[in-house]
């Protein structure tokens, strides 16, 4: 079974946070995007999640790393629900090393060019 272009969009989307390389990590998302920073707190637009992002690199200590597996993508009216597991971890923390697992849930549009985008990110999924 060939992969779907959604899997593939957030695989790039893991490789740019892995690198910090904000660019290509905004290319991921829609103009018009949502990042669940925490539970209750998000950022909305790229300029909004840029800077949330820029935030949780120094959290990290520009240590984060983040890699999924098991994605489950249900596609219909040009929008993609996705579902899969996503490990986090941090080395570069002072106090201590972070690891952890969580279940996300995306949201994808399909733009009039053919292009996936993340319209919803939501890393804590239904633990929100």
């Amino acid at each position: 079974m060939e992969k779907h272009e959604v899997i593939r969009a957030i695989e790039l989307a893991d490789q740019a946070i892995n690198r910090r390389d904000m660019a290509a990590l905004m290319d991921f998302y829609a103009e018009d995007a949502t990042l669940v920073i925490e539970p209750g707190r998000c950022a909305y637009g790229k300029a909004q999640i840029a800077k949330a992002f820029g935030a949780i690199f120094a959290y990290f200590n520009q240590g984060l790393s983040v890699t999924q597996r098991d994605f489950h993508v249900i596609e219909g009216g040009g929008v993609a629900l996705v579902v899969c597991k996503l490990k986090l971890s941090a080395q570069g923390m002072e106090t201590s090393r972070v690891s952890m697992e969580r279940k996300p849930t995306y949201i994808f549009r399909k733009s009039q060019d053919g292009k996936w985008q993340c319209l919803i990110d939501n890393s804590y999924g239904v633990d929100l």
